[in-house]
């Protein structure tokens, strides 16, 4: 019979994704099946499947902790914010529409309706089942339709542990609270909790342990120190800079209003000497080595946030100077226009910064695809995985001067007298190679980088599993 364990938190961001990741690691390395699940995952960080459908990067990950491809079905519903009270909504992979928060709530039962399936169809392949919740049970105004939390629990019949996060403060009255504000029928389904993110000296936890034991009929299964974790974060409210003292690369990412795929420049934080930092003020972009407009959510939206924020001017007049890259949406935003005809995103039409003889369209279906791709030029002879995950389509008025990926010069052009680089292509930096090949241009000397990003990630997990099998209670957790 498959087990079922679930982690679910007493808010968002407490470390639920990636405990998640770390026992699906733990459990693989016992030599089991194992494969994560969330049934609604609402996060502007998705990624493409093997046969083109969108889901959750945190899924994504957990996958790669398991040691298996991702699959849609770990995470058949996902929600995009777009915006303007709007979130895209994505079924199994693909998308279905646009809708308020009140109007996908109407939508419950026949969401969970595909929840339940898909669970059904994981459910057969595995010997466990490893669930993530999200944000927290105790929102008791929307316990009627959440489908993601202890509805979930009760479904698939799972063991689940509640997550506090003590870095945050006021743990013991958090994991109370949520325990009391759990609907009753519910409760037998919580087995055990964890506090997360502790600093310092855990012995003077204890006195408050003892106590809490008495409060609260649910054991403390372990305390987590805090731990700077080297897997990528799906929650833009997280976004960490990385800043290094006297880099050989300075790195200003924009932080757009609407920022997705932010996880495009984690292996940048991997690579000794270079520094990474979100900027949000023309004020911050001092000094940048690179300058990179990142992928968006609502193009046209972030596109008006860089004229009205100075960046406009600012990027025109370091056009030449200072290498700027955009990615996906950054990519559009480079170019002469934007239009929206069919309100994908938000309508109109709008100029760009005309850095690039490119003018983009939204319309069609969201192109998804999951592949291998080729360099030419300055990459040629390599070859790395990518994704692109994007509306529009883009045409150039005269050829680039040099593009970079074989048979379609939409997917990467560079120019190197305006020092501009331009690509609908996610994850090409996870390539060692491909990185090491863009970043020594962007330096001006060899730059050499020993190892790939995937190889980093498999090593982090590895850790990660030791590390919580050290502050927890593993067996006990994984007992049935």
């Amino acid at each position: 019979m498959t087990k079922i364990l679930m982690f679910q938190g007493t808010g968002s961001g407490v470390g639920k994704s990636v405990l998640v990741a770390g026992f699906c690691r733990i459990i693989k390395n016992r030599g089991l099946k194992v494969l994560p699940f969330k049934s609604q995952n609402m996060a502007l960080n998705s990624g493409v499947t093997l046969d083109g459908l969108e889901m959750g990067r945190a899924q994504i990950v957990q996958a790669e902790a398991c040691g298996v491809f991702p699959d849609v079905r770990m995470n058949p519903i996902l929600l995009k914010p777009q915006g303007r009270g709007l979130s895209q909504l994505i079924r199994l992979g693909k998308v279905v529409g646009k809708y308020s928060a009140r109007e996908y709530y109407k939508l419950s039962k026949e969401n969970f309706q595909i929840v339940k399936k898909t669970f059904d169809s994981l459910k057969l392949e595995a010997d466990w089942i490893v669930i993530e919740g999200a944000g927290s049970p105790a929102e008791i105004n929307l316990q009627d339709t959440d489908i993601v939390n202890m509805k979930m629990a009760e479904y698939a019949n799972a063991k689940v542990i509640l997550v506090g996060d003590i870095d945050r403060g006021g743990v013991f009255a958090w994991l109370k609270g949520t325990f009391d504000l759990i609907q009753e029928r519910h409760r037998s389904l919580l087995h055990g909790m964890l506090i997360n993110k502790f600093r310092g000296d855990v012995s003077l936890l204890d006195p408050g342990i003892k106590q809490f034991s008495k409060i609260v009929p649910i054991p403390l299964l372990g305390v987590i120190p805090w731990r700077d974790i080297k897997l990528e974060d799906e929650d833009s409210q997280n976004i960490k800079s990385h800043i290094v003292s006297d880099p050989i690369l300075d790195i200003a990412v924009i932080h757009l209003p609407h920022i997705s795929n932010f996880t495009d420049f984690e292996p940048f934080k991997h690579i000794k000497g270079i520094s990474v930092r979100f900027i949000k003020n023309i004020s911050e972009i001092f000094n940048a080595d690179l300058i990179i407009i990142p992928g968006s959510k609502n193009t046209l939206f972030d596109l008006g946030f860089l004229k009205n924020n100075g960046f406009y001017e600012i990027l025109n007049n370091l056009s030449s100077k200072t290498w700027i890259l955009g990615i996906c949406g950054g990519f559009q935003m480079l170019g002469e226009s934007v239009a929206d005809p069919d309100n994908l995103e938000q309508g109109g039409k709008m100029s760009a910064l005309g850095l690039l003889p490119l003018s983009t369209t939204l319309l069609g279906d969201k192109k998804l695809v999951r592949r291998e791709y080729k360099g030419e030029n300055l990459l040629k002879g390599l070859s790395w995985t990518g994704y692109e995950i994007h509306l529009g389509r883009s045409v150039f008025r005269v050829d680039p001067k040099e593009s970079l990926v074989e048979k379609d010069q939409t997917l990467g052009v560079i120019d190197r007298d305006k020092k501009l680089i331009g690509t609908y292509i996610h994850g090409w930096f996870e390539n060692h190679k491909v990185s090491e090949k863009i970043l020594s241009l962007i330096i001006g000397k060899k730059l050499k980088i020993p190892v790939s990003f995937n190889e980093i990630k498999n090593h982090e997990l590895n850790e990660l599993a030791i590390f919580l099998e050290k502050h927890s209670n593993v067996d006990k957790i994984l007992k049935f």
